[in-house]
């Protein structure tokens, strides 16, 4: 493991760099323990200081993990998919905020990707995924329920349909793409989404897996799109016309 002390980059992402470049290539393996911030610090040429601050960042990223005592240490960690999904999120938001993609841009794929999954979530749902999705359903036909619980309900409806394909790969990608779009989603169709529509195609949705029809289940994702797009463009069209309704009285 080596970092250039030439390198502008701070010193304690360089080593934390080289340390994870190690686990993924093998060098390190899950369980092993690495070598103190002593024998670091010495190794790197840098301050205990700037060790530590380094193993911060992999603890970060759930890479390792610290144990305290006579054996304890810090040792590299087995990371599970659901360990990774919110640092999958984190870094999917801030893509499409820093980034300015349009709506319609985010949501054409999220849809693809969930539409890639429909087939093998149609054939290896389990009973536990199809309930998930059912009682979403019940939940956001409830006529208290808030903006933010019906949107948090969406997201649990759509993790339950893309966790029923079994493939934890797709899974993982996929949470970027269903959970990250949800406050651009939000923002746009927040208050102007027909509730019951949306109940109606998820019903559909559910009754495709249901019934192992993948072709129904891509089409009611493709129905599901369209009426998410069609919405966000009356919503901006909306907008647009107000704003310049604004600019002409502020100009007269």
């Amino acid at each position: 493991m080596k970092i250039d002390p030439e390198n502008p980059a701070d010193l304690s992402a360089q080593i934390a760099a080289a340390i994870r470049d190690a686990i993924v290539a093998g060098t390190l393996l899950v369980d092993a323990r690495l070598p103190s911030e002593a024998e670091l610090a010495e190794h790197f040429d840098v301050s205990r200081p700037t060790v530590r601050e380094a193993l911060k960042r992999l603890a970060a990223q759930s890479l390792i993990r610290t144990q305290r005592g006579a054996t304890g240490g810090a040792f590299v960690n087995r990371i599970s998919f659901q360990d990774a999904y919110p640092q999958q999120i984190t870094t999917s938001t801030l893509l499409l905020s820093m980034n300015a993609v349009s709506f319609s841009t985010a949501c054409e794929a999220r849809y693809a990707l969930e539409r890639a999954c429909s087939p093998l979530s149609a054939e290896r749902r389990t009973a536990d995924h199809l309930a998930t999705m059912r009682a979403e359903i019940h939940r956001q036909n409830q006529p208290g329920l808030t903006d933010e619980a019906f949107c948090a309900s969406d997201v649990a409806f759509h993790r339950a349909l893309v966790d029923g394909a079994g493939n934890p790969v797709l899974s993982y990608q996929l949470a970027g793409a269903v959970e990250a779009m949800q406050p651009l989603m939000n923002m746009i169709t927040f208050t102007a989404r027909d509730r019951a529509r949306i109940v109606a195609l998820h019903t559909a949705i559910a009754d495709a897996i249901d019934a192992r029809d993948a072709a129904a289940t891509f089409d009611g994702l493709t129905a599901l799109e369209n009426e998410t797009q069609t919405l966000a463009r009356s919503v901006l069209a909306a907008r647009a016309a107000a704003s310049g309704r604004s600019a002409s009285a502020t100009s007269a």
